[in-house]
């Protein structure tokens, strides 16, 4: 995969390093590539877990005798803290669910090109793709 020039790149967001090094150069590549995706995913999925449980004893501690939230007392604090630390629990759902995909998409292309069709010629694409290789 090749990396993008600096002119359509958005600023301050650059490819993920361990995935973009990955040239698509034949089956391997591609298992490579999902390996490392989902091993991203999974490592990101809990951090995500652990981070919201971490916030939430941060939050409490934090706010807690706030003298604005004080008027509303001590539950109103961990309702709130509850509510923002469910959308980093559900974001840790979200990576688990990425890893899945990312072993389906590796099942999905052994399914549908080297299952089923035969190696193809590399004289007739720009890019070689390298059908002898094991995935």
């Amino acid at each position: 995969m090749s990396t993008p020039d600096n002119n359509t790149a958005k600023p301050g967001r650059s490819r993920i390093p361990e995935l973009s090094s990955i040239p698509w150069q034949g089956p391997s590549a591609i298992t490579r590539y999902a390996q490392v995706g989902r091993n991203l995913a999974r490592d990101l999925g809990e951090e995500f877990a652990l981070g919201s449980d971490e916030l939430y004893a941060v939050l409490i501690r934090s706010f807690k005798g706030h003298p604005v939230l004080s008027v509303f007392g001590a539950p109103d604090v961990r309702r709130r803290a509850r509510r923002v630390v469910k959308r980093l629990k559900r974001a840790a759902e979200l990576q688990r669910g990425a890893g899945v995909e990312l072993v389906k998409f590796h099942a999905q292309f052994r399914k549908e090109f080297v299952e089923v069709l035969p190696p193809a010629k590399p004289e007739k694409r720009r890019q070689e793709f390298n059908w002898k290789e094991e995935a």
